[in-house]
């Protein structure tokens, strides 16, 4: 599945940094590029769009009123919103109008392929509901994924065969249950645990993200998984214990 998507910003450099993003995302399709929000206005009326990167400071119709106008409509939910802006005041508003995300400037590629991927995840799941495929979804238990750029590819990643995360200088190693060798990410430990949903993932210490799924054994306060142990930080303690205790009865 990929996205159509339109990038609209009054910003030349901005503009072009946006669509540069969306075309070097392979679950993503540039359909539309605006410097105003009036005649994107027009193009979304007449096209398939499922998702808009916009500025939110734009002249004539700014971006905040653009997405009230798309709010408004029938089958809003069919597109969605993820502003790009250097305001961060704008931040609570933009959650009123049910924007997917906030970027504010000057955002990463990570930062941008991260809110991508929740993007692609909203989708996912709007389509297996419109299809009458949630029930069987969750008999067949289908895991999510993330994307991960290792090297200079985007990597598909199910969340199912992550065992833990380890933070290994300016990157982060992904270890699988499926590979002997861990992916190496240009990423940071913090932004994974951004990334990953907090039902099934937890940080029990400053270089370590853990599947509690995947947790074999817990003793005192080491953890083991396979045949790696890892030691729950001071600071991670009381979150881990409440999460024991529940595990345990």
């Amino acid at each position: 599945m990929k996205l159509n998507c339109v990038a609209i910003d009054d910003e030349p450099l901005a503009l072009d940094l946006i669509c540069k993003f969306i075309e070097q995302t392979s679950f993503l399709k540039l359909v539309g590029k605006f410097s105003n929000g009036v005649e994107a206005l027009g193009f979304i009326n007449q096209n398939e769009v499922q998702l808009i990167f916009m500025d939110i400071q734009m002249p004539d119709l700014s971006g905040m009123e653009l997405a009230r106008v798309l709010d408004g409509k029938k089958n809003s939910d069919k597109t969605r919103i993820i502003f790009a802006t250097a305001y961060h005041q704008f931040a609570i508003e933009g959650y009123k109008v049910e924007a997917l995300d906030y970027l504010l400037k000057p955002y990463s590629y990570e930062e941008f392929l991260n809110a991508s991927t929740k993007a692609y995840t909203y989708f996912e799941r709007l389509n297996s509901k419109s299809e009458n495929l949630v029930t069987q979804i969750q008999e067949t238990n289908t895991p999510e994924f993330i994307f991960l750029k290792v090297e200079y590819q985007l990597v598909k990643v199910m969340l199912k065969d992550i065992a833990y995360v380890e933070a290994y200088k300016d990157y982060v190693k992904v270890h699988l249950i499926s590979k002997p060798n861990p992916l190496l990410s240009l990423t940071s430990l913090k932004s994974m645990e951004e990334l990953l949903p907090s039902k099934s993932f937890m940080r029990v210490h400053r270089s370590y993200i853990v599947s509690l799924e995947h947790i074999d054994s817990v003793s005192k306060n080491v953890i083991q998984i396979g045949k790696q142990h890892i030691t729950v930080g001071d600071n991670y303690k009381e979150p881990f214990l409440e999460f024991l205790s529940k595990w345990m009865n």
